[in-house]
C-alpha cells in the first residue's frame, strides 16, 4: 500500500483495484447555453465518455438551470448505458424531479446562485430533518444516496446516521493548495473514517491530469467525479484522449495500493 494511501489506524477491507470514473458533463452544456442552441449536445457527448471507458455519467440539474437543462437529464436518464449520477439540491422541486426519472444514483450537493461552482460541502447538520426524509424517499425508490461533504469527520460520521449510502468528499482544497499536505490527508483520513462505518467513499471536484494521483491513491476512495478539467482538456485532445489520459493517472496511483 502507498504510504499517501495510510489508514491512520486500524485495518479496513480493501476497496476495489479498479476505480470508477465518472465524467461530468456540465459544461459541454455550460458551452451550449452560451448560444442558447442545441450544440454541442451533452447527451452525445455522454454516448462518446461511455465509448471510451467512462464507468458513469454525472450531471448537476441546478436550480437556476445554469447549464444542464430538465430536458437534458429526461434523455440521459433513458440513454445513458453505464450509470447516471444526479446531483441535485436537497429541495421538494428536485427530489419530485429524481423520483420521477428514477437514476442509479442521486448526490445531494450544497448550492447557491451566486457561486460560479460548489465551493464546498453540504452543511449536514444545518437542516437534518428535511436532509433525512429527502434521503429517506430516495432509499425507498431504490435510488442510491450520496451526499456531497468536506473532509470532516463529524460531517462523515452524520452522513452515515442520516441514512446516506455514500459519501463523496469534496477535493477542492486538496485542488486549489496542492503543495498543502494538511487538505491531503483530511482526504485520507475522512475517507477511511467513511469505508469504516460502512459508508461507500467517492471523491471530486477541481480534479485534473497534474493533481488526481494522490487522490487516486487514497485505498477506501472507489469513484472520482471530474468534469471541468476533463471536458476542458477534452477541446484540445477529444473526449476519448483525455478519459485515456486521466484514466491512465488513476490506474497507476492505483496500482501502488
Amino acid at each position: 500500500m502507498s504510504s499517501e494511501g495510510n489508514p491512520p489506524s486500524g485495518t479496513l477491507p480493501r476497496a476495489p483495484r479498479h476505480q470508477r470514473l465518472y465524467v461530468n458533463i456540465d459544461h459541454v452544456a455550460t458551452l451550449r447555453q452560451a448560444r442558447r442552441g442545441a450544440f454541442p449536445d451533452p447527451v452525445q457527448a455522454a454516448r462518446w465518455c461511455e465509448d471510451a471507458g467512462a464507468d458513469g455519467i454525472t450531471v448537476h440539474l441546478r436550480e437556476d438551470r445554469r447549464h444542464i437543462q430538465d430536458a437534458d437529464v429526461e434523455t440521459l436518464s433513458g440513454t445513458v448505458r453505464s450509470y447516471l449520477n444526479l446531483e441535485i439540491a436537497c429541495t421538494d422541486e428536485m427530489l419530485a424531479i429524481a423520483l420521477r426519472l428514477k437514476p442509479q444514483q442521486v448526490t445531494i450537493v450544497p448550492e447557491r446562485r451566486e457561486e460560479v461552482t460548489t465551493e464546498g460541502g453540504l452543511d449536514v447538520q444545518r437542516d437534518p430533518v428535511q436532509l433525512r426524509r429527502t434521503i429517506d424517499a430516495l432509499n425507498a425508490a431504490g435510488i442510491r444516496t450520496a451526499l456531497f461533504i468536506d473532509a470532516d469527520m463529524t460531517a462523515v460520521r452524520v452522513s452515515h446516521e442520516l441514512g446516506a449510502a455514500a459519501i463523496e468528499l469534496h477535493t477542492g482544497r486538496y485542488a486549489h493548495h496542492a503543495f498543502d499536505r494538511a487538505p491531503l490527508q483530511s482526504l485520507i483520513d475522512a475517507a477511511h473514517e467513511g469505508a469504516r462505518i460502512g459508508l461507500a467513499v467517492h471523491a471530486g471536484h477541481g480534479l485534473s491530469v497534474s493533481n488526481v494521483a494522490a487522490v487516486a491513491a487514497i485505498e477506501p476512495i472507489e469513484e472520482l467525479n471530474i468534469g471541468h478539467a476533463l471536458i476542458g482538456r477534452s477541446i484540445l485532445i477529444g473526449i476519448s484522449g483525455a478519459i485515456h489520459e486521466l484514466r491512465a493517472v488513476m490506474s497507476a496511483a492505483r496500482s501502488t495500493i
